[in-house]
């Protein structure tokens, strides 16, 4: 086990308890582990009440903060100190900053002069962290003079943090700094846009490309943060390539993004949560489809996609091309075969589609009629075939109940076909899903092989509808798929695994580059896309191949891939991953004292 050389470390990110993205994730499963290398483990955000009301266990800070906290008052900044409610629950420090926009001009100024960050143009999104992390450079500044004879570390996470490091290398305050970027703005904008980010690294000018996209400011506080840190630290293989060329460093430590799979069920649970999950599933697809038509629901598999709605950079366009191609081939071999494919990515949405809320009803009134009547019918079963009065091919049923049976399933039927989507949203006769999914013939008609739905709420379990978390909905299914071309880390795909369910990701994935050399040739459970120096046309055959050699396997080779994929999440534990930040903070603290011996 690596030593940890600092005496006290503290985190600085805009998401510790202020959940905005992935980077959450990140230093909530991560924190347990880090406490187990530092007594002394501090995690600093920003404080806004309602988050804090359901984060935060306010408690009594150390002695060495009080009048450390009642200096910061004299400035504007007040600071509230507890545990974070997460696991661990690692002591926590927020830092309520809107006092302190007075310093507004103050702090823009001394960022330009001495670092180079243009916020001529700057908007509120980029001087609200910028405030917040001054003070907490501030805050930190304060701590080391209070404790001189203690190696401290800090980390900071992406530019928004960017100027508490800063602020700490402007005053030579001795505290070993390390810097994590776990995207690069300007890399994320590019990708979006089509631009061919991977293609075109290190033929471009990075500072105009910002200029071009409206985002200097965050470019060039992201450029000194990573310049400025004692220990530069990117969270892949992919970025690190990237934040050479767009940042100017190349990293000095790769911090590769764990999971905490205590958290996980084992895998004789994950058995039971998809047989489950998988019934609510297929209820859903009941009510949905079958107004209309039917399908076998014993013949077919479920797929997904959960993602931001990032067109391109989440690589939706290649899977809606690509199940194109999986539908024309699975009905010119008119397989028995088929595939039901979730998009759930949240968009703006005005309501259920009333036509879906009708058929739920409907269905839910002829399941409670049977229900009203399965004890009496079974009795009746039971009944004849003991007397031997029992006609297998008559009907257990009484008149009445038949009639009012059939006059339900009437009222239950429609003529079309069913929506794809789920909900109304904006824009929809525009919406790039949607439209593209009907360019490749994805409508729902009877003779498709693949079903699509675009489910764009948030699973929550409390939605209204499928009424399912995030994780119980991903067990019912058999496969997830995320062929990103722009995903630092990719955190979709490792959690699958985790619960026991077989994925597709991309080579352009900090994860799917990292499990490239580490998967199985066969029956992998986690099945890697080759994005990188391929043609769409390349990428949308092999992904199409992909899903339907999956489509194809039987039950015995479905099962065998969720062993896989399981074990293979193992090898993302914190447990391992967490050596890294250890060994980025020891790097910081050797460069902190050959600095301070010079």
């Amino acid at each position: 086990m690596i030593k940890a050389n600092a005496d006290c470390l503290f985190e600085a990110s805009w998401e510790v308890c202020n959940k905005c993205g992935g980077i959450n994730t990140v230093i909530k499963t991560k924190a347990p582990h880090v406490k187990n290398y530092y007594k002394d483990y501090f995690l600093i955000g920003p404080y806004f009440e309602k988050n804090a009301e359901v984060e935060l266990q306010q408690v009594e800070p150390p002695d060495f903060l009080k009048g450390i906290f009642h200096e910061m008052q004299s400035f504007g900044v007040t600071c509230y100190f507890g545990n974070w409610l997460i696991r661990g629950e690692p002591f926590t420090i927020l830092l309520d900053f809107q006092g302190f926009f007075s310093k507004k001009d103050e702090v823009r100024t001394i960022l330009w002069e001495k670092f180079g960050v243009d916020s001529l143009l700057a908007r509120f999104d980029f001087d609200e962290p910028v405030l917040w992390s001054w003070a907490s450079g501030m805050l930190l500044e304060k701590i080391a003079s209070a404790l001189p004879d203690k190696r401290i570390v800090a980390q900071f996470h992406e530019w928004l943090s960017g100027a508490g490091l800063l602020y700490l290398k402007a005053n030579n305050v001795k505290i070993g700094t390390v810097f994590t970027t776990h995207a690069t703005m300007l890399g994320r904008t590019l990708a979006s846009v089509d631009f061919d980010l991977y293609g075109e690294l290190g033929k471009f000018d990075p500072l105009e490309k910002a200029k071009q996209h409206g985002m200097a400011e965050k470019h060039t506080m992201e450029v000194a943060s990573a310049r400025n840190a004692d220990i530069f630290t990117t969270v892949s293989e992919i970025t690190g390539l990237e934040a050479e060329k767009v940042l100017g460093r190349k990293p000095d430590v790769l911090l590769l993004n764990g999971i905490d799979l205590d958290k996980f069920p084992t895998i004789e649970e994950t058995s039971i949560k998809h047989v489950t999950f998988r019934g609510v599933l297929r209820e859903f697809l009941t009510y949905h489809f079958f107004p209309y038509y039917t399908f076998d629901l014993s013949h077919n598999l479920m797929f997904f996609c959960a993602s931001r709605y990032e067109f391109h950079n989440k690589g939706i366009d290649i899977l809606i091309k690509a199940l194109g191609l999986l539908n024309e081939q699975l009905k010119r071999e008119n397989s028995d075969r088929t595939v039901t494919m979730f998009f759930w990515i949240p968009m703006g949405t005005r309501g259920v589609k009333v036509e879906l809320l009708e058929n739920k009803n409907y269905y839910k009134h002829i399941t409670s009629l049977v229900n009203m009547k399965s004890e009496e019918i079974l009795q009746q079963i039971v009944t004849d075939f003991i007397s031997q009065k029992a006609d297998l091919h008559g009907n257990f049923f009484d008149k009445d109940f038949m009639k009012e049976l059939k006059r339900n399933i009437l009222t239950f039927h429609r003529v079309g076909n069913p929506s794809i989507l789920t909900h109304n949203i904006d824009n929809e006769g525009n919406d790039a899903i949607v439209q593209s999914l009907l360019a490749e013939g994805l409508d729902n008609k009877e003779d498709d092989k693949v079903k699509v739905i675009v489910y764009p709420v948030y699973l929550s379990g409390n939605d209204g509808l499928l009424n399912l978390s995030y994780y119980d909905a991903m067990a019912g299914c058999h496969l997830g798929i995320f062929p990103s071309y722009y995903e630092p880390w990719g955190y979709t795909p490792l959690e699958a695994a985790a619960m026991g369910l077989s994925s597709i990701t991309s080579d352009l994935s900090g994860f799917g580059m990292y499990m490239k050399n580490r998967v199985l040739k066969e029956n992998t459970g986690i099945y890697i896309l080759s994005l990188l120096g391929r043609t769409r046309d390349q990428q949308v055959k092999d992904l199409a191949a992909k899903m339907y050699t999956f489509a194809m396997f039987d039950h015995a080779e479905r099962v065998q891939n969720k062993i896989n994929a399981k074990y293979l999440s193992n090898l993302a534990d914190w447990k391992h991953f967490v050596k890294f930040y250890i060994t980025a903070h020891n790097k910081a603290i050797e460069k902190r004292q050959s600095l301070d011996a010079s």
